[in-house]
């Protein structure tokens, strides 16, 4: 073959494999279609995780994006003015009751807890539709959304001090922004999502970071999340990384049917603890 031809024939190839092949974030997201095969949201019981103290929750316009206003769920706690604040991203269902809950939740610690909405305003009732919304999100607009809610915390809120929370696809946006605004995040928690292992990304990190995980998730297979925490040790980012035995994607939702309580209630008294000494300094 003509050495001209032999060149445009792996030229051919590439292209060919690079169409064929799915991106991270769609992979990521057929992962978790299988993960959630079968589940559904389902009667709330999310009080079993008790709050602490009396809050007052209510909609708010948080941010712009392309000419769109942005609503999400802000949660206070009663009597504290310029708590903390904590950003706080839903699962691929989008945000419903469960989010607003544990927002709830979060503000009963003594934060001013945002929770934001990536779907504007969908809220999925299957896997099905759970993963169309999450493959329907710009990323460039994502960061938007979730920059501006650092900034609606810290500007009109009065927080000083603001970490980040996610699960499943938001646990996946807490580390996206993170590695955004290393400088400017406090605190970073990551329930169950997508994973970066590149050293040369994670390095840029300045907070500590907190990582909840099943272990018979298949999503979020352990061998991914002991490199992802091999490689904050490598370029000496501070975590705390937790795999949880018997338990698989999603453990930590009680309003999931993959819910495991005894694991869910030790997540949630991990984190409690990990934001008071990184976001109130106790």
């Amino acid at each position: 073959m003509h050495q001209l031809g032999r060149v445009y024939l792996v030229l051919g190839l590439a292209l060919l494999l690079t169409a064929c092949s799915d991106s991270p974030e769609e992979d990521f997201i057929d992962r978790m279609t299988q993960e959630h095969k079968g589940d559904s949201p389902v009667e709330n019981t999310s009080q079993q995780l008790n709050q602490s103290g009396e809050v007052s929750g209510q909609e708010v316009t948080y941010a712009t994006v392309n000419g769109k206003d942005i609503t999400g769920y802000l949660s206070k706690p009663e009597g504290k003015d310029n708590a903390p604040g904590i950003i706080v991203i839903h699962e691929w269902w989008g945000l419903n009751d469960n989010i607003r809950m544990m927002t709830d939740k979060l503000a009963g610690e003594g934060y001013t807890a945002l929770a934001v909405d990536l779907y504007n305003g969908k809220v999925a009732e299957s896997p099905d539709s759970a993963g169309t919304y999450a493959r329907s999100v710009d990323d460039k607009e994502a960061l938007a959304n979730l920059t501006q809610a650092y900034g609606y915390l810290n500007k009109s809120q009065g927080a000083d001090n603001i970490g980040v929370i996610g699960w499943c696809f938001g646990g996946a946006w807490s580390l996206q922004t993170a590695l955004a605004h290393p400088q400017k995040i406090d605190a970073t928690v990551i329930y169950y999502g997508r994973l970066v292992t590149e050293t040369e990304k994670l390095k840029t990190l300045e907070m500590p970071v907190l990582g909840i995980f099943g272990e018979e998730d298949e999503g979020i297979p352990p061998q991914k999340v002991k490199g992802f925490e091999s490689a904050l040790n490598e370029v000496g980012v501070e975590n705390s990384i937790h795999i949880y035995e018997g338990a698989g994607h999603a453990f930590a939702n009680p309003s999931g049917t993959r819910y495991v309580e005894k694991a869910a209630e030790d997540a949630w008294q991990k984190t409690v603890r990990f934001l008071e000494q990184n976001l109130k300094g106790e």
